[in-house]
């Protein structure tokens, strides 16, 4: 690695220690308003679909297109696991029977990926 490189990351790191740890040091003095707070509710939920939502439904990346067919094994198991945690109470269990699911239909239509 070069010296430039790691000053780069060296950089990046710094600045994203600094952000995250400017709202623990100024935490209890900082005060959204009502509607800030309420809006920030729905940021863990929101980068979560911006993860999920392209792995699932496109497992081959932007080249390989959309996969909307029973073949896919992530949408197949992302179903059972959206149906699993909508129905029960239990996360964990959820997570489980989706990598259930996931393996075991990749091992009976085979590789989707």
């Amino acid at each position: 690695m070069s010296r430039e490189e790691a000053l780069i990351i060296a950089g990046m790191a710094a600045v994203t220690f600094l952000i995250r740890y400017s709202f623990f040091a100024v935490g209890e003095r900082l005060v959204f308003p009502p509607l800030v707070k309420r809006a920030l509710r729905y940021v863990p939920v929101a980068v979560l679909s911006a993860i999920v939502a392209p792995a699932v439904l496109l497992p081959d990346g932007v080249a390989g297109g959309w996969r909307l067919d029973w073949r896919n094994a992530y949408l197949i198991a992302a179903i059972a696991t959206a149906v699993l945690a909508w129905r029960g109470d239990r996360l964990l269990l959820a997570i489980g029977g989706g990598l259930a699911v996931f393996f075991a239909w990749r091992g009976l239509v085979g590789w989707s990926g």
